[in-house]
């Protein structure tokens, strides 16, 4: 396709980010896997399990402390983690678990609730972009692990929170994406090849929280939506500029699950009591609240949409199926605890952040179908005593992957 300067920076963005992602059919090359949803495409996986759980491939005992998820492409598994006193990009094989190399990539957050990184990794193309606890955002070479640039979102106005940066960054066309917060613009886009700033919202300039950025195209405008304490928003992806904002006044603490874009529908939730809200924009970025509710109250595991089901545990309830069209709560199930979710295959993979726990579990708005479930074996000896098992499951090429600090697990759920 032959470019003009009058071309659709829509367009453009995704071409170009059609072309740089190389990732394959069944990679997961960022947080909530290829479009943010944390939905698997994959298919032909077990739908029951032994009584033992699936057959464990690997586990490599070498990550250091950090709750960053893996990123998995071209058969290499991407995760942060802490070596020697410094936070680190860290890459395994992700067939067998050999550690390849490893990056630095800044000083080592430290925090009560445990120590090092949160976000995962980026990859798109030769690249893979990686967010630290304390801010620094890194551009890392693939094939030879060399730093190509850095930045850091402090030197963007932001300031650490609490718990440390947490968000996961996204690339979407040239445009490296992420929240530093503060008055200088909440939301900033670096070129993505020099790390040279594009632009930040000028107009939005509330303090960063721990939800990460999603893309979105409502009402034909390319978008950025992020969520805040206070607000949710959607910027243009090509200037910064605030096209609509939602206030989130329940927001407390720490709000940090990903917002849920459906067509013109944008959805959100946090815990601390906060609940949820969906919003509807209009074609002039007119904001319509469609519901506000407590039935689901997702403190950090996540909620996904499958069809038109929200599945997510509500905190200090229950494991919650609800309606995401009306907000209503179809079904709770109280029996299992707290913990994060994925996605694959028509079945949920649920994990229970104290016990380590993992139940697979249909994702039907009838009931809580379980297909079995096992739990990890060894768990790490190094998690502060306020912590507890939160890095999400991802699943890629009809495999599990977990981890539990400086334990990275692998399993077959595939049956071969």
């Amino acid at each position: 396709m032959k470019m003009n300067q009058r071309t659709p920076f829509a367009i453009l963005c995704a071409l170009l980010t059609l072309n740089a992602l190389s990732a394959g059919a069944g990679d997961w090359p960022q947080w909530r896997g290829p479009d943010r949803t944390d939905i698997s495409t994959e298919t032909g996986l077990l739908k029951s399990w032994p009584a033992d759980g699936p057959k464990r491939v690997w586990l490599y005992e070498n990550a250091g402390h950090g709750y960053a998820g893996p990123a998995i492409v071209g058969g290499k598994l991407f995760t942060l983690g802490t070596r020697d006193g410094s936070e680190i990009l860290l890459v395994l094989d992700a067939n067998t678990g050999k550690e390849l190399w490893t990056a630095k990539v800044g000083s080592v957050l430290k925090n009560n609730w445990g120590d090092g990184p949160r976000g995962t990794p980026t990859v798109d193309g030769d690249r893979v972009y990686v967010l630290g606890g304390t801010g620094s955002l890194v551009c890392v070479r693939i094939t030879d692990g060399k730093t190509l640039w850095q930045a850091s979102l402090t030197d963007l106005g932001g300031k650490v929170p609490n718990w440390g940066y947490s968000e996961s960054l996204l690339v979407d066309g040239n445009q490296v994406v992420c929240t530093p917060g503060g008055a200088q613009g909440a939301i900033a886009a670096l070129d993505k090849m020099t790390g040279k700033l594009l632009w930040q919202s000028k107009e939005f300039t509330d303090e960063a929280h721990y939800a990460s950025v999603v893309v979105a195209e409502i009402n034909g405008t390319r978008q950025y939506v992020q969520l805040t304490m206070q607000n949710f928003v959607g910027v243009s992806a090509k200037d910064g500029k605030l096209l609509w904002q939602a206030s989130f006044p329940k927001g407390r603490t720490a709000v940090i699950p990903t917002p849920i874009v459906k067509g013109n529908l944008v959805y959100v939730t946090a815990g601390y009591g906060a609940g949820c809200k969906m919003v509807s924009i209009g074609p002039d970025n007119q904001v319509t609240t469609v519901y506000e509710n407590t039935v689901m109250k997702n403190h950090h595991g996540g909620v996904i949409l499958v069809g038109d089901h929200l599945y997510g545990h509500s905190d200090g309830y229950a494991w919650v199926c609800q309606d995401f069209k009306t907000g209503e709560e179809v079904w709770g199930h109280r029996q299992f605890r707290k913990g994060a979710v994925a996605y694959a295959d028509g079945m949920l993979y649920c994990l229970e952040e104290g016990s380590g726990t993992l139940v697979l579990v249909e994702a039907s708005p009838t009931d809580w179908k379980e297909h079995g479930r096992f739990t990890l074996e060894p768990q790490t000896k190094i998690r502060s005593p306020s912590g507890r098992i939160w890095t999400h499951p991802v699943i890629s090429h009809g495999k599990l992957y977990l981890r539990d600090q400086d334990l990275i697990y692998c399993y077959d759920i595939k049956g071969r």
